[in-house]
């Protein structure tokens, strides 16, 4: 292979002209990408281009993906180590090209090694304005919003990190198709009140204030403050919420003894699977509270509540609960939508739903999403 020696190297913080996707930390270089969607974006001429970035984990090995122009070109493992990985190669040099790399997997709070750190750029053309976005997005919820079985078959049951993808996530569908700048906030398994298996540790309330709260080990926290209080200086027109299906599942499984008490947590319905009515206040309270919180956060976003994709159950809860807090506050500015539920054709690896579910799902949030903003 010819080697182009007319590569230069850019360190990422010395690159004016960039797009940071996803929170960012006190450390700006090297850059870490803490979020699944987190990464950055160029306008660069030049032939070849090159990315230095510097990874860790211990057993949930980060992919990362990167697009050309809009268009996916490809994900892949990244083992720890630095790697040099060639984002494009003897293409027309006076052309510029926008290219985006991103974090394809979520924040993993029981692997405190996992890391993306981009250092900068090699490349032998010149950096220029990126495109302007029309709009700004948060998603906040668990394995749907983390993309979970949005790549692998649908036999493929096994829990690991190569199954997770932001690229076919039905938030990451809908930014794209609006132009939007984004930010992810979501955890597989996670609730707005408890997770899956009654573990009320696991709640986002609890994590959205910090930087990255999921990620609570002494490792990141002490080398990026992921624990340190969030600033919301980056101000969301929107805010999509979808929590609830957790919750919901948690009604199902048994008790949760909390290492930290010693008592066992348990949501509990009937045999004709009927929520009881005081764990469902619960819920209503959770949701309450948190719609509080991100009000307080982000004073003009409009916020819906887009439930559903894996079943309905917990709507009369969830929309009860939103109505709760238009009428206690007056903030009419929160909306309650349902998100099509997968098909049987519909679903990917893990039980989670698949690229075709995403989709259909995006096409009903783009389009509330463009009479919201008037896009």
């Amino acid at each position: 292979m010819t080697v182009n020696e007319n590569l230069k190297f850019y360190d990422i913080a010395e690159i004016t002209k960039k797009h940071v996707y996803g929170r960012e930390c006190r450390v700006k270089s090297p850059l870490p990408l803490l979020f699944n969607g987190s990464g950055v974006e160029v306008k660069v001429t030049g032939s070849d281009l090159f990315i230095e970035v510097d990874t860790d984990c211990d057993y949930h090995e980060p992919w990362v993906a990167y697009e050309i122009n809009g268009a996916f070109m490809g994900r892949q493992m990244l083992l720890p180590g630095s790697h040099s990985i060639c984002l494009f190669r003897n293409m027309e040099p006076t052309t510029p090209k926008t290219v985006k790399f991103y974090r394809e997997l979520q924040a993993m709070g029981d692997d405190d090694t996992v890391k993306i750190l981009v250092k900068g750029f090699r490349t032998d053309g010149e950096f220029q304005d990126v495109p302007q976005k029309s709009c700004k997005i948060e998603f906040i919820g668990d394995s749907i919003t983390s993309g979970e079985g949005s790549y692998g078959a649908y036999e493929d049951t096994d829990w690991l990190a190569m199954y997770m993808g932001v690229s076919r996530n039905y938030g990451y569908l809908t930014a794209k198709e609006l132009n939007a700048d984004y930010h992810f906030i979501s955890q597989g398994g996670w609730g707005v009140y408890c997770g899956w298996d009654n573990d009320r540790r696991h709640n986002i309330p609890s994590v959205y204030e910090k930087v990255c709260g999921f990620s609570k080990g002494p490792k990141l926290n002490a080398e990026f403050g992921t624990l340190e209080d969030y600033d919301f200086s980056w101000q969301p027109d929107a805010i999509v919420v979808n929590l609830g299906t957790n919750d919901r599942t948690a009604f199902r499984y048994p008790p949760f003894v909390d290492p930290d008490t010693g008592i066992a947590n348990k949501m509990n319905q009937d045999e004709e699977e009927n929520l009881d009515r005081e764990d469902s206040l619960r819920i209503e309270k959770a949701v309450i509270d948190f719609l509080k919180m991100i009000r307080s956060h982000n004073p003009k976003a409009h916020i819906v509540w887009a439930y559903g994709m894996l079943g309905y159950d917990l709507t009369l809860v969830l929309t009860e609960a939103i109505n709760s807090y238009i009428l206690e506050t007056g903030d009419k500015n929160v909306r309650f939508i349902n998100l099509p539920n997968t098909t049987p054709d519909g679903f990917g690896s893990h039980m989670h739903p698949g690229i075709k579910s995403h989709t259909v799902a995006a096409g009903v949030l783009t389009q509330y999403l463009k009479e919201v903003l008037k896009l």
